[in-house]
Order: structure tokens, then C-alpha cells, then sequence
């Protein structure tokens, strides 16, 4: 994506906090959003509030880019997206193998955001001979045995994870051998890697279970306030809404 201007390279030695690296996709999915319908600038607070974050920490992580923005203008959208994708390295393409083409692996090899984004499935993995040769997402499955031939002769750096839980530490470890330094893990375990090696782990269970805790607490905090009388419990409210203005009558009787 061009943009007239020159620019630094982006580089790890700039010194960019991991919380601000974990928030820059959550930017550039409400920038491409704007970029799509032609939105040529945006102010802090409407970005951070289309990415979910306060616009103080917005500016300061944007700082770390070196992007400022104009008073009384606000960010270039083109701009900001292209240096938010230099900085996250997607103007480049990145060939990705996913072993484990169960459903789960398979829902990723159909998910369209991957070309979107830079990201190019190279191939797909899975140690069940049935699977060799079948197409997912258009993508003939190869068998584990090729594993370390197809990641040299992609290039690949990335490997996504998505086998059962007993299986994925082996496919790890064979993914490392191979040159693979960057793995995104679906698997619900915590793998072990040497250093020098990016693990990003994927588990919805405990997504699950974490707003489960927050329901918990939520119910357990309009107990207590209903029990001291600071608040009506669900079905007092319905009992409130189910009377009228007198009492126990409706207030919109049926004709």
C-alpha cells in the first residue's frame, strides 16, 4: 500500500510493550473497517472507541509508532493502517501450516481472514492416512510424514496447532526441529518450547470458564444487594412489571 512518504523500518530494538503489540490487530480491524468505507480520518476517541480501549492509552501506544496525528484532524486512516500492518509485519507474506484437520482445523483452513490479513496456508497436516489427499478449503490434507519437507520448502515460520491434546507437544516439537519459531496452539494443553520460539494459545474452555466466574459473581452481587433491599431480585422485578398502576391489574386491559 503506497502512501508518498518514507518511513522508518520497523524493528523490534524500537522497543514496543507486548501490551501495546496485543492491541495494535484490535486498531487496525476498526481502521480497515473505517478504510472500507472510505473514512479518510478519525479522531482518538472515535478509533478507541470503535477498538474498545480509552483514548489516553490509544495515543500513547501510537507514540510507539511514531504517529501523532493533526489537531484539529485527527488520523490519516490509509496511513495508520499501513503502518500498524509494516509494524505487525503484514505487508509481507506468511506461508502457515495447520496440523490437525479435525473440525477445528478444518473451520481454519476455511477461514477467509488468513489471505486478508498476509497469511497464506501453505498446507495442511494430519497423522490419519484416510485424510492424505483429501481437500479442505480447496487444499489437498498431507500426511504428518511430510511435515518437515513441506516447512522447508515453504519457508514456513508459522505453524498453527489444532491436534488433540496428547499429540500436540510431539507435533510442537517436530514443528521446532523443522524451523517453525512461531506457533499459534489450539490444543488445550501448554506446550514447552526452547527460547527463541512465539507461543499464542487458543483455549475457548477457559474463555468459557472465565465469563462464567463473571456471571457468578454478577448474581451473587443482586443477591446480596436485594437481600439488604438495595436492588429488586429478577422475579420481583417481573412481579413489578406484571402490575398496573392499582395494584394487580394490567395496565393495558385486552379490548
Amino acid at each position: 500500500m503506497a502512501t508518498g512518504r518514507t518511513h522508518r523500518p520497523a524493528t523490534r530494538s524500537r522497543g514496543i510493550p507486548e501490551a501495546t503489540v496485543a492491541r495494535l490487530p484490535l486498531y487496525l480491524r476498526a481502521l480497515t473497517g473505517l478504510s472500507e468505507r472510505s473514512v479518510p480520518t478519525v479522531s482518538s476517541e472515535e478509533l478507541a472507541a470503535a477498538a474498545g480501549v480509552n483514548s489516553a492509552k490509544l495515543r500513547k501506544d501510537f507514540s510507539y509508532l511514531g504517529s501523532y496525528g493533526t489537531r484539529g484532524v485527527g488520523y490519516d486512516v490509509e496511513y495508520l493502517v499501513y503502518q500498524i500492518s509494516r509494524e505487525l509485519g503484514l505487508t509481507q507474506d506468511w506461508p502457515v501450516v495447520i496440523v490437525g484437520i479435525g473440525n477445528l482445523g478444518a473451520a481454519l483452513a476455511n477461514y477467509g481472514g488468513f489471505a486478508s490479513r498476509g497469511f497464506r496456508v501453505a498446507a495442511l497436516i494430519d497423522a490419519d492416512p484416510a485424510m492424505a489427499g483429501k481437500p479442505v478449503a480447496g487444499i489437498p490434507v498431507q500426511h504428518t510424514d511430510e511435515l518437515e519437507k513441506i516447512i522447508s520448502d515453504n519457508g514456513v515460520s508459522i505453524g498453527v496447532i489444532a491436534t488433540p491434546a496428547g499429540a500436540a507437544q510431539q507435533v510442537c516439537e517436530r514443528l521446532v526441529a523443522a524451523g517453525v519459531t512461531s506457533i499459534l496452539n489450539f490444543a488445550p494443553t501448554v506446550l514447552s518450547v526452547p527460547d527463541g520460539v512465539d507461543v499464542r494459545k487458543v483455549d475457548l474452555s477457559i474463555e468459557l470458564q472465565i465469563l462464567a466466574f463473571h456471571e457468578q459473581r454478577k448474581a451473587g452481587e443482586e443477591a446480596a444487594a436485594a437481600a439488604d433491599g438495595a436492588i429488586p431480585t429478577a422475579a420481583a422485578r417481573k412481579r413489578s412489571a406484571d402490575k398496573g398502576p392499582d395494584g394487580d391489574v394490567p395496565a393495558v386491559m385486552p379490548a
